[in-house]
């Protein structure tokens, strides 16, 4: 039995919520985002809320109730607070610029990286080694976190490259004489 399933989202102050046929739209002050439900759970809106049910007991339909149910979440979350994710860079000479729509990475290779920032997405540089990722997406949030510290994961006997900000390296000692 699923017991993040069971818990109704309740929808916040300014939020709006559709649900028409099998598609389930949030609308909120940062956007609007869409989920296409699966066919084997059952949604509705109820005073405030909105209630899963799955349609049967077989366990792909009580597997998908708790994870539509997280979805729904992440969406009526997303529209009203909006997700964040921070990175941190550490190492001689690489930092971090936005011009524009675009992030300006230097990573201690021969040129620097161009990131193209996707729509939804907004990306500030407080300090040239501190990255702040922003949106009403999670997934999308997270992909162009994860795809920028792919760039230069940080290695474990200096410390050297980009990780995220509550992300803790576990270093190894180096060769002995």
């Amino acid at each position: 039995m699923s017991r993040v399933g069971k818990h109704p989202v309740a929808i916040p102050q300014g939020v709006e919520v559709a649900i028409s046929g099998q598609e389930f739209t949030a609308k909120g002050k940062l956007g609007q985002l869409s989920l296409a439900l699966p066919d084997e759970v059952e949604v509705a809106k109820e005073d405030g809320t909105v209630v899963i049910k799955p349609l049967s007991e077989s366990g792909r339909a009580r597997a998908l109730w708790g994870t539509t149910r997280a979805n729904i979440n992440n969406l009526v979350a997303g529209v009203s607070k909006g997700f964040v994710r921070n990175l941190e860079i550490s190492g001689v000479g690489y930092r971090a610029a936005v011009q524009g729509k675009k992030l300006t990475l230097q990573l201690g290779y021969s040129h620097d990286i161009v990131f193209d920032i996707p729509p939804g997405i907004n990306i500030k540089c407080e300090r040239p080694t501190a990255i702040e990722i922003s949106g009403a997406d999670k997934q999308q949030v997270g992909q162009v976190a994860a795809k920028i510290r792919g760039f230069r994961p940080p290695e474990p006997y200096k410390g050297k490259g980009i990780k995220y900000a509550e992300e803790i390296v576990r270093r190894k000692e180096g060769k002995k004489k």
